[in-house]
């Protein structure tokens, strides 16, 4: 696994969406890169996964992309490709890159699932973080619950200042209320003045491409699999 960056920010914050539950964390960073008009910097490679790379308005898009937001001094981690097997790994590459810029905080932006969510009324947001100065009236302290995939191997770690908000979700379906909330919650924090009127018509829009380039990478991994298997069984 080995990660570039074309540009190295000074002390920025760091943002990780995976697909996870609902596609939430997907969806979430979808939406912050393009609000932001945050450019690629750089991608994080992983030999152990099929070279598997979707295609959106002529061009490729890298399964894992590193974005940057100069206005806002925010690098944000866009994920599409499932990571299951290799949480540990991510999570180390990714402090590692935030030591390399001095990173003040790593944010991760995730779906929980629930059985008990009304769908006429909004999901409920949670944070846990290591910062003191984290507050919100949006979102509620994280009491008891489980954390998985690259969010949960952040939090054990204690050698970086780590934040993770979480919203409930249907996680059969890609979710951008949940996504929409969990933003909410970030905007709250880190002030970044995002425009909510158009965010779950902005939020429905993604939903729909994203689940269409996750599915498609997930056949092709799927196939690429078998193939192997034909190959070598």
């Amino acid at each position: 696994m080995r990660y570039k960056l074309k540009v190295k920010p000074k002390s920025p914050v760091i943002i990780e969406g995976f697909p996870g539950f609902g596609l939430v964390g997907t969806i979430a960073t979808e939406f912050l890169i393009e609000h932001l008009g945050a450019t690629k910097i750089g991608y994080i490679r992983m030999e152990e996964i099929p070279p598997v790379v979707a295609v959106h308005a002529s061009r490729p898009v890298d399964p894992l992309g590193i974005f940057y937001s100069k206005k806002k001094n925010i690098v944000i981690l866009h994920a599409l490709a499932n990571m299951q097997g290799f949480e540990w790994e991510i999570s180390d590459v990714l402090v590692k890159i935030a030591k390399e810029l001095k990173a003040k905080e790593i944010i991760s932006l995730e779906g929980v699932g629930s059985q008990a969510i009304n769908t006429s009324k909004e999901p409920k947001a949670y944070y846990l973080s290591d910062s003191k100065k984290f507050k919100s009236k949006h979102g509620e302290p994280l009491v008891e619950g489980i954390l998985v995939g690259v969010t949960g191997a952040l939090m054990l770690r204690d050698d970086i200042l780590s934040t993770g908000i979480f919203a409930e979700t249907d996680s059969s379906l890609p979710d951008s209320r949940a996504a929409a909330k969990i933003l909410c919650v970030l905007d709250e924090y880190l002030k970044l003045n995002l425009d909510y009127s158009p965010l779950l018509k902005k939020a429905e829009m993604f939903e729909k491409r994203l689940k269409g380039v996750i599915s498609k990478s997930q056949e092709f991994s799927t196939k690429a699999e078998k193939r192997n298997q034909t190959y070598f069984g």
